[in-house]
């Protein structure tokens, strides 16, 4: 999983985009990029979005934090603690995880 530091995610988000759907992110040089979403998980109480660049897909899946903005719009932001990332990568890579 790769840590998402290159990518603006203050787009508004549907949650009504499901696993499978595509969802194009800008990065910081404005450049767009598709990831298919793979899934959305919860962890203690806090919900996340894991999403695979069509682009290159072995790079690996992004896990980004799904939030939500005063509009009430859901919005996909970086995790930047990397106490949380790594607790988050942990639980997605572990074998009981369902």
């Amino acid at each position: 999983m790769a840590h998402n530091d290159d990518f603006n995610h203050d787009h508004d988000h549907e949650h009504d985009f499901g696993e499978g759907d595509s969802i194009v992110l800008v990065d910081e040089d404005d450049q767009e990029h598709t990831f298919t979403i793979l899934e959305y998980v919860e962890i203690d109480e806090q919900l996340y979005a894991v999403l695979l660049p069509d682009e290159n897909p072995e790079e690996g899946a992004f896990v980004f934090r799904v939030e939500v903005d005063e509009d009430g719009e859901e919005v996909l932001m970086d995790i930047e603690d990397d106490a949380e990332f790594e607790m988050v990568v942990g639980i997605l890579e572990s074998d009981d995880f369902e």
